[in-house]
């Protein structure tokens, strides 16, 4: 468990490559809500945008995770079902308090979600 780095991942490093192309600028690893212990891969905190980069596996991807067999089975399905929950309570959270929720998937192109945060980002840029 140890190798599993809890930032700058493969992933999340040619995505925040990819933002940063684009010409836009953001926090790293910050929390949007400094009162919630839910930390933001990307924070654009004018605007009030938070971008997160989920795992497949730690995050249940629809499309990719596969549920676990054997005698750890219940321990990784409550734990990836776990961290669904924490991931909808986190969006709500932040919705509540007026932020913008981008959850992009690992397995994704980094330049598409890259277009997709930056359109996120200018949207709101126009409403403020």
């Amino acid at each position: 468990m140890r190798a599993n780095r809890g930032r700058d991942t493969r992933p999340e490093l040619a995505l925040r490559s990819a933002v940063h192309a684009l010409g836009l600028r953001y926090r790293v690893g910050a929390r949007p809500l400094p009162n919630v212990r839910r930390t933001a891969d990307l924070v654009f905190t004018k605007v009030r945008v938070a971008v997160f980069l989920d795992g497949c596996f730690w995050h249940g991807c629809p499309e990719h995770h596969r549920r676990a067999t054997g005698a750890t089975s219940e321990f990784w399905t409550a734990k990836i079902d776990g961290n669904r929950v924490r991931d909808a309570d986190t969006d709500e959270r932040l919705r509540a308090a007026g932020w913008n929720v981008v959850r992009v998937w690992e397995h994704e192109d980094p330049t598409e979600a890259a277009a997709r945060v930056e359109a996120v980002v200018n949207e709101c840029r126009q409403d403020s």
